[in-house]
């Protein structure tokens, strides 16, 4: 049962401490738009990004207006694109483009899934996608990136740690204007 002193601590949390959800995220599998043909590819992305989250926005509104408490950040994380890479071929920018234009299209703050899993290992696609995260962040606005170099269990990948080295720095040479 709840009871007025939480309710009070509640409120005080919010009123004195800023007390907020940092985010609300949907994940969404993206294998079965994998296509021999990136543009196919592409075009089953964005239609499935935004029939999945077409409400997310709302309805992370909703839950701020029931509970009082602000949500800050609505975000879409999608399976790692380099694993569509590997089935499509050609630019992984294309991807970025449109996970920006289905994020922007859903009202989302950020899409997470410009990534690669690495840890193990290169697979087919990794290089090309970890080759091209500089121009899909210069060229995005609401595409976050990341690559996993790393595992308590699997080890460090050292090839991997050296060509995120360079990755890094042309990423931010690249978006220098916007603060990197």
């Amino acid at each position: 049962m709840i009871n007025t002193k939480d309710i009070l601590e509640t409120i005080a949390m919010i009123q004195d401490e800023n007390l907020d959800i940092r985010t609300i995220t949907m994940g969404i599998s993206l294998l079965d738009c994998a296509d021999a043909d990136i543009d196919r590819s592409c075009e089953k992305v964005y239609a499935k990004i935004t029939r999945c989250a077409k409400d997310l926005v709302k309805t992370g509104e909703d839950i701020e207006a029931k509970y009082g408490i602000p949500i800050i950040n609505k975000r879409i994380s999608v399976t790692p694109i380099s694993m569509l890479v590997a089935s499509s071929g050609g630019d992984p920018v294309k991807y970025a483009h449109t996970l920006d234009r289905a994020a922007k299209a859903v009202g989302v703050n950020f899409i997470g899934g410009y990534s690669a899993l690495v840890h193990k290992g290169f697979a087919a696609g990794d290089r090309e996608l970890i080759e091209s995260i500089p121009e899909a962040l210069a060229e995005t606005d609401l595409v976050c990136s990341s690559v996993n170099i790393g595992s308590t269990k699997a080890g460090i990948n050292m090839d991997a740690v050296k060509k995120m080295g360079h990755i890094v720095k042309r990423a931010a040479e690249l978006t220098a204007d916007r603060d990197c």
